[in-house]
C-alpha cells in the first residue's frame, strides 16, 4: 500500500511541474503576442470597441464570424494574417511561423 501511495505521490509532483510549466510556456507566448501586437495597435484596439482603420479586435474570439463572414477560428485569422485583405497588408513574410502563433495566443486573451 505505501509503494501504491508513493507512486501516486511522485506522479501527481511530476504532473504539477509539468501543468505549471506549460503555464509559463502559455504566459510568455502570450507576452510575446502582445509586443508583436505592437505593430498591429496602429490600426486595431485590443482593449476597447473604437474601430481605427481596421476594426477592434476585442473579443474577438467570442465573435462568431469575421467582417468576411467565415468563422472565427485559429485557421481563419492566422490566413486573415498572412494574406490581408480589405485594406490589411499581407505579413507572411514579415511574421514567422512562431510570431503568428504568439500573437494569436495573444488575440484569444483579447
Amino acid at each position: 500500500m505505501f509503494r501504491v501511495l508513493r507512486t501516486a505521490a511522485i506522479v501527481a509532483a511530476v504532473m504539477s511541474v509539468i501543468v505549471q510549466a506549460q503555464d509559463n510556456t502559455d504566459r510568455a507566448t502570450v507576452s510575446r503576442g502582445k509586443e508583436i501586437f505592437g505593430q498591429c495597435s496602429g490600426c486595431h484596439s485590443a482593449e476597447t470597441d473604437e474601430k481605427k482603420v481596421g476594426p477592434p479586435l476585442k473579443g474577438l474570439f467570442q465573435r462568431a464570424k469575421l467582417r468576411n463572414g467565415k468563422p472565427v477560428t485559429e485557421k481563419n485569422i492566422r490566413s486573415r494574417i498572412e494574406q490581408g485583405g480589405d485594406g490589411m497588408p499581407a505579413f507572411s513574410e514579415l511574421l514567422s511561423d512562431k510570431e503568428k502563433i504568439d500573437l494569436i495566443s495573444y488575440l484569444k486573451t483579447l
